[in-house]
């Protein structure tokens, strides 16, 4: 991934806590499962930044059900979502 915030131009917010999950090792629904089950042991301030290597899609309709909001940004070979509670 190339150096700086892959995620400065997002709303995502920059001034809450980072946690990462690298999921792009792991087979479908692996990533799926990873990040919904990383996601209820975080506060509502933290921001959850999944690594993987094609975009969630699976994942988006289960974030808008919860509340949460998302941006994705795909850098070389990496794709970056963060997730929040607005």
């Amino acid at each position: 991934m190339a150096q700086g915030d892959p995620l400065a131009a997002t709303e995502a917010p920059a001034d809450r806590p980072r946690v990462t999950v690298d999921t792009a090792d792991l087979p479908p629904p692996a990533p799926l499962t990873e990040t919904l089950e990383r996601l209820t042991t975080l506060d509502d301030e933290t921001v959850l930044v999944q690594v993987n290597d094609r975009a969630p899609q699976h994942l988006y309709p289960r974030l808008e059900e919860r509340g949460y909001a998302y941006a994705t940004v795909e850098q070389d070979e990496q794709v970056v979502t963060a997730i929040w509670l607005p």
